[in-house]
């Protein structure tokens, strides 16, 4: 075999390979008797149909076309790993010339990684956030958590702001009862928002046993999105009853004995979650610095996929889970079409410059992930999930996803790497110096999310092959394909 590599652009190639017809006889062997496995011919049992026979029967181009369809996958991979290309994506392969007993010729265009040469990065500076905690802050965190242990009690009087009602509720369309529009002894307080909207209007200064009617759009069920009729009636007003501000709050609420140790905690606690958004704010603008600094070509096939997948991801799985679709989300959003599509092309396009930056600086660094560091990552992305760690591994194994998570934790590691060269001011223009207990804890959050963004990338790379034989068999059924009849491959 022989290939030749020609670049279209910074980030495509054009393969030219050929084939001797000699270098396909393995493959042919095995087209004749895949085929010899799915026809029935007179005279001859099954399996045991002479090649010539076949020949004549079906046809030379059948079995030219099942042998290229099983050959040019290896033939595509041997000239990709020969050039010792980083092909993205899946190929365009275009048989050229196909002459039985002769040679097969075909091309093959795919997008690579492309060469990045990454600048000094060590006079990054960014700004971020101080960390500062008011007494007005600590006051909100203790008055959440006093809200958390709030008591009801039943009331003779109106329904007011702040109250906890039980209601019943009954929705309309079209004049007709809906089946899952029914809802008895919900209870609701009111000005939360977690209803319909114009629920609150309605209840406020009803008493016990007292209903109203109002219109609402929606949210969910069998007419989402639809305009109803909704009948609500008040069944009990109770209002919420909070508990003093006081040491025995303090030991009811928390293991403390004392609300100021309460406090105090609070105070902590808070400081704590600003350091943590703080670091998380510099990984993400040191990230910004760093891509600015570098020229990172995009291919264009993948952009297109990314795009795609980013579409398709919020319109099918986020939306459809809250019974919206684009055109309603985009309105609540208050976007244009055209803003939305602006806004995923520039998020797309920052996705997989990022994965192509910190894949580079992996290198460049030889940087390596250990176990321990993979388990920890684990763990996080489990309890992000929503899943037991156990679970997650599981699913992470049998899905094939495990060098994904090992290049999030690389990248991470990658990303901290340059975080910690640069220079990190809060708005105080105090230097911040980030741990590497906090590096690490934060480091993945900006560059996981890169990783997901571009999954069309790592998809592609491992489908390559078969998404060549497809092509090859498209291909080879146009230049072959005079059989009387065909096996597919």
């Amino acid at each position: 075999m022989k290939s030749a590599v020609e670049t279209l652009n910074p980030t495509r190639v054009r393969l030219t390979v050929e084939v001797p017809f000699e270098e396909l006889k393995d493959s042919l062997d095995a087209a004749y008797k895949k085929i010899n496995q799915q026809v029935t011919v007179k005279g001859f049992r099954k399996g045991k149909v002479p090649a010539r026979v076949i020949d004549q029967r079906f046809g030379r181009g059948a079995v030219l076309e099942e042998a290229v369809n099983d050959a040019l996958p290896k033939f595509y991979t041997d000239a990709v790993n020969e050039a010792e290309l980083n092909p993205l994506g899946q190929p365009e392969v275009d048989i050229t010339e196909l002459k039985d007993g002769e040679t097969l010729n075909f091309t093959a265009e795919v997008d690579i990684r492309p060469t990045i040469e990454i600048p000094d990065y060590s006079g990054i500076e960014v700004e971020v956030d101080a960390v500062e905690v008011t007494e007005e802050d600590v006051d909100k965190a203790v008055e959440e958590l006093r809200e958390r242990f709030a008591s009801t009690a039943p009331v003779e009087r109106a329904a007011e702001d702040g109250d906890v009602v039980t209601i019943d509720l009954e929705a309309k369309v079209e004049g007709e009862v809906l089946e899952d529009g029914i809802a008895n002894g919900v209870s609701y307080t009111i000005g939360s928002g977690e209803l319909l909207d114009g629920v609150d209007a309605a209840v406020t200064g009803l008493s016990a046993d007292q209903e109203a009617t109002f219109t609402s759009e929606l949210k969910g069920g069998s007419a989402a999105g639809k305009e109803a009729e909704v009948t609500v009636k008040v069944t009990q007003v109770a209002k919420r009853e909070l508990p003093e501000l006081d040491d025995e709050f303090a030991q009811m609420a928390s293991e403390f004995d004392t609300l100021e140790e309460l406090r105090a905690d609070s105070r902590k606690r808070l400081e704590n979650m600003k350091q943590y958004d703080q670091a998380t704010q510099a990984q993400e603008r040191v990230l910004d610095k760093l891509l600015e600094l570098v020229e990172v070509p995009v291919p264009e096939k993948l952009l297109e996929d990314e795009i795609n997948t980013r579409k398709h991801n919020l319109e099918h799985h986020q939306l459809g889970q809250m019974g919206l679709d684009l055109e309603k989300y985009l309105e609540i959003q208050g976007k244009t079409a055209e803003e939305f599509d602006t806004e995923t092309r520039e998020a797309a396009v920052k996705g997989i410059k990022t994965q192509f930056v910190l894949d580079q600086l992996v290198n460049q660094e030889k940087l390596n992930v250990n176990q321990e560091e993979l388990t920890e990552h684990l763990m996080r992305r489990a309890a992000s999930s929503g899943m037991s760690p156990d679970q997650f591994a599981q699913a992470v194994v049998e899905g094939g996803q495990v060098p994904l998570l090992v290049g999030e934790v690389a990248r991470g590691k990658a990303l901290a790497s340059v975080v910690e060269k640069a220079t990190v001011k809060d708005t105080n223009g105090e230097i911040i110096d980030l741990e590497d207990e906090e590096e690490d804890e934060t480091a993945e959050a900006p560059v996981a999310d890169a990783a997901d963004e571009t999954p069309a990338e790592d998809k592609a790379e491992d489908k390559a092959e078969d998404k060549a034989e497809d092509k090859a068999e498209d291909k080879a059924e146009a230049k072959a394909g005079k059989a009387e009849e065909k096996t597919e491959g």
